[in-house]
Parts: C-alpha cells; sequence; structure tokens
C-alpha cells in the first residue's frame, strides 16, 4: 500500500466500545493488520505469542492488549490510543473498556470523537452493554456510530441472525434519538468485511467497517453556523516593527471566521468587528472550526485569555447558573452544596452543585431520584452556580462550548465531566 501524505489526509477520531469478549481487541488488530500498519518483528512477535497460548491463528489483539494486567487476564482496562493510515484518511483509534465500573473510560475515549464504533456479539446481540454505551454515545452527541456486529462466523453468517439484531439496534437508536447508526455484520477474527469484502455473507451489500470510516462526513459534528473563539493567548509581540499588533489567539470552536465579520466579546458584551485572521502560514479569508488562529480586532477593546469572541447576531448564553448531564470520575463522591471548579474552554470559574437533580439508572437508562450525590461513574443531572459567568452553548448545538471539566478545589484533580443541558 503507497503511504498517503499526512498532511492531505483528513484526522478522524473513532472511539470503540463493546462488552468484554466482544473483541474489538481482535478487530482494532484486524485493522492494523489488514491496513498493513504492522512492523515484521510486530507481526513476527504476535506470530510467537500465539503460539505459545496455542492457538493456530494469529491472535490479532495481542497488538492492542498493551497492558501487562489486560494482556493477563484477556481484558482490556484502559483507553488505549492507536492510529493508522489509509491513503483517504488518518485514524486515532480509542479503545475504551467495557466493564460498567469504567464507565468515565468509556466518556473520556468518546468525548472527541467523531465516530463511535459499538460491537456487538452476533451470538448475544443487544446486551446492557450495548444500551449503556448507545446511552454514552447519543448524551455524548456523537454524529456517527457504527454498530459492528461481530462474530459471524460463529452464527453460521446468518442473514436472519444479523436482521433480527439490527431490528432491536434500531429501536435503541430511535428511543436514544441516535444520529446516523449503521450496522455492519464483521468476522474480526477471519476478516470478513472488517477491511476487505467476503464471499461468506452474499446476502450484505452495504460497505465494509473501513469503507464507512473512510467515507463518513467528519464536519457533520461541527458547529459552522454560530462564531464562537475562546481565547487562549493575548499576542503582543515585543519588537518596535509591530508595536501595534494585538492579536486574540484560540481554536475555533464554531462558525466560519473571515475579515469584516461582526463581533461580541464575552462577558464583557463589547462589540467591533474581525480585522484579519492571521495563521502561522499568514493571513486567510476564511478560518473553520478546529483551526488554530490569531483574530485582529478593528478597534482596541480590553479582551483577556478566558474570554470568548462570538457573533452578536447568535451568541451564545453568559450563565451564571448551569444545568448539565455530568459524569462524576472520582473515586471521593460529590453531594449538594459541593465546590467545586468548572473548567470551560480557556476559563476556569469557581462553582457550587446547587442541586443533584437526578442519577442514571444504567440498567434501565433511564433518569431515577437522586440520592443527593454521585459516587464513582454515576452520571446525572446536575444544577451549578457560578461564581463568574460563563459564555456557554447547550452540548447538542456546540460539543466545545457546551462542554466542561469539573476540577476538585484542594487537589486539581480532575473529577468530572460535563455537558450543558440548559443555561441561564
Amino acid at each position: 500500500m503507497t503511504s498517503p501524505n499526512l498532511l492531505d489526509t483528513e484526522l478522524v477520531r473513532i472511539v470503540t466500545a463493546g462488552s468484554v469478549d466482544d473483541g474489538k481487541s481482535t478487530l482494532i488488530g484486524r485493522l492494523l493488520y489488514d491496513t498493513k500498519q504492522i512492523l515484521v518483528d510486530q507481526l513476527e512477535h504476535i506470530e510467537d505469542a500465539s503460539r505459545r497460548r496455542g492457538h493456530d491463528y494469529v491472535d490479532l489483539a495481542l497488538l492492542t492488549d498493551g497492558l501487562r494486567a489486560e494482556r493477563e487476564q484477556g481484558i482490556t482496562i484502559d483507553v488505549a490510543y492507536r492510529s493508522f493510515v489509509t491513503p483517504r484518511r488518518r485514524f486515532q483509534l480509542a479503545d475504551a473498556p467495557g466493564h460498567v465500573q469504567y464507565t468515565r473510560n468509556m466518556v473520556t475515549g468518546a468525548s472527541t470523537a467523531d465516530v463511535a464504533v459499538i460491537l456487538v456479539d452476533a451470538r448475544q446481540g443487544v446486551i446492557e452493554q450495548t444500551r449503556r454505551h448507545s446511552y454514552i454515545v447519543a448524551m455524548l452527541e456523537l454524529p456517527h456510530v457504527v454498530y459492528t456486529v461481530n462474530k459471524m462466523d460463529l452464527v453460521d453468517y446468518s442473514e436472519e441472525r444479523f436482521d433480527e439484531i439490527v431490528r432491536e439496534l434500531a429501536e435503541l437508536g430511535s428511543r436514544l434519538g441516535l444520529h446516523d447508526a449503521h450496522m455492519i455484520p464483521v468476522s474480526a477474527l477471519k476478516g470478513d468485511n472488517v477491511v476487505d469484502r467476503t464471499d461468506a455473507m452474499p446476502w450484505y451489500d452495504g460497505p465494509t467497517l473501513l469503507e464507512q470510516l473512510e467515507n463518513v462526513e467528519v464536519a457533520a459534528g461541527r458547529d459552522e453556523q454560530d462564531r464562537r473563539l475562546p481565547v487562549q493567548w493575548v499576542i503582543r509581540p515585543m519588537a518596535d516593527e509591530h508595536h501595534d499588533y494585538r492579536g486574540y489567539a484560540g481554536q475555533v470552536a464554531g462558525g466560519i471566521w473571515r475579515p469584516g465579520d461582526p463581533v461580541v466579546v464575552l462577558p464583557s458584551g463589547l462589540q467591533t468587528t474581525v480585522a484579519s485572521v492571521d495563521t502561522a502560514d499568514g493571513p486567510r479569508d476564511e478560518a473553520l472550526p478546529g483551526e488554530s488562529v490569531t483574530i485582529l480586532l478593528a478597534d482596541d477593546v480590553d479582551v483577556s485569555r478566558g474570554d470568548m469572541l462570538a457573533d452578536p447576531e447568535r451568541p451564545p448564553v453568559v450563565a451564571r447558573e448551569l444545568v448539565a448531564r455530568v459524569c462524576w470520575m472520582s473515586e471521593r463522591p460529590v453531594a449538594d452544596r459541593a465546590r467545586i471548579l468548572v473548567k470551560h474552554t480557556t476559563r476556569t470559574v469557581a462553582a457550587r452543585v446547587e442541586e443533584i437533580v437526578s442519577v442514571v439508572d444504567v440498567h434501565a437508562l433511564v433518569d431515577a431520584p437522586s440520592p443527593g450525590r454521585l459516587e464513582l461513574n454515576d452520571l446525572g443531572l446536575v444544577r451549578l452556580r457560578l461564581a463568574e459567568p460563563l459564555a456557554v452553548d447547550p452540548y447538542a448545538r456546540n460539543r466545545t462550548t457546551g462542554a466542561f471539566v469539573l476540577v476538585d478545589e484542594a487537589t486539581n484533580d480532575t473529577v468530572g465531566a460535563g455537558m450543558v443541558v440548559e443555561a441561564s
């Protein structure tokens, strides 16, 4: 396979999830193996390890089970990141664990993903873990979901069994409001429909897993309507010839930025216009979501790190109170009235947990009455009171300006992740 020019290929972030023994590690190994991403010495190593285990096949799961503890147990216990490249795209893949006690790892792996690949064992069908992972994907508003129905070889490549699972997944996706869900029958062990097409399932005429990943529209998850730029740095060169230069650098969180656009600075509310859009390669006519740029303004207004530049016609909410979906990630529980820090884009403010409204019952996937606290891996609806205002959007509208992390005031540890539902 000819190596593509990395600068010309688009980056796609994937998170894989599934129950224990659904074959995630084997699937990832198959992707790496069949796209020729494995070095000769790596292949020799896993061939030797496979023989020592008594396998009569190359155990591709050994490519991704990097932690010794999980290799010994045969399970995945942390988020492992892998990369691979095809002529069409670059892929960054986060392999999330399947156990319910690692919900926080799943949230971490999925928070920046463009696509979720959820494995379903063709023998087991839709189980509790499938529903829980689907719930998290829906909560995080991932724009694409690919259900990979694995181990089709163990159900004799049955079209009837696949159709039965598809009906269950379609009902689940409809109930949760999933975006762009696809179902693909595969055998990761045999290589059927992962990278290469198979003759074993002539009744399936859809894309292989790799074809689906190469053709998803990555921009679908980006907000190109609402201009947002959290200010990361204020740039004032010291050289005399640039003494009038004052730029505001950051990563575009929404909208398309062009010279002449009106701007409001939040939370102050001051208004001006964009004088120019600069990059490391020089001025640009426009900047898109995800790009790092420096915005120069027409007027000398007061802008600091942590402020947000936005479209005055479609501004975010300058909020002192948030209602948000929170995944609690600390072994120390949090209760009503607790004090905490909220880190949102480039700004951090003190806050108080006004009320833990409800906690998700991960078995039934419904909101249950709150016991007044969140434990490790709990997903809950929380009301926060902020000491200073934040410029936020609902998470469903913008995954960058609608997300935040919670930080312990005393230890500076990250203890939770949140998605804004309402702001006032």
